[in-house]
């Protein structure tokens, strides 16, 4: 299965594309697409929703998992958040795929193992897991943080575990 991870933004949106095959993660991509910060939002989020267009186009996912807008103490930041991430799902949504989203917690723990990890340990995890070598900018490690939280949760950990016990134990 081939995951499309956003981490959705009115400036900069991280996008991260791993395929998922018997419980093993192979990186295909990850990048941003940003808009000028000068423009008005309306323009920024129509420059981000085709630059999304053209890579669910050029990269063909079959499903898009997405980060849920967390609470934050700037309320101007968080409806900006909102409707970057209400752009990212009518984009999906009319190019006809399935979503799922998670709370940042959730993305945390699925990638790190603990819910309250900082963001570099969720990037060294990142890397670890996908075997990138180097680490992409932060909002496309983000993004691949929740493309392999799908895949966690479409195939919980405890699944892939067995067959390695399955060969230790034959060893």
């Amino acid at each position: 299965m081939r995951i499309l991870g956003l981490d959705p933004g009115s400036r900069v949106c991280g996008y991260g594309v791993v395929d998922e095959a018997a419980g093993e993660l192979r990186y295909v991509e990850c990048g941003i697409l940003t808009a000028p910060e000068a423009q008005p939002m309306e323009q920024r989020l129509g420059e981000i929703a085709r630059g999304l267009r053209e890579v669910i186009t050029e990269l063909g996912p079959e499903v898009v998992a997405i980060e849920d807008v967390f609470v934050q103490q700037n309320p101007r930041s968080a409806l900006a958040l909102a409707q970057a991430r209400g752009m990212a799902l009518a984009v999906v949504g009319l190019l006809g795929l399935r979503v799922a989203s998670y709370p940042p917690a959730t993305v945390k723990k699925a990638v790190s193992g603990s819910g309250r990890a900082e963001k570099a340990q969720i990037a060294r995890m990142v890397q670890a897991l996908i075997g990138l070598k180097s680490l992409p900018r932060a909002d496309a490690t983000d993004a691949l943080a929740v493309a392999i939280t799908h895949s966690r949760h479409v195939r919980p950990t405890s699944v892939r575990l067995v067959p390695a016990v399955v060969r230790a134990r034959a060893t």
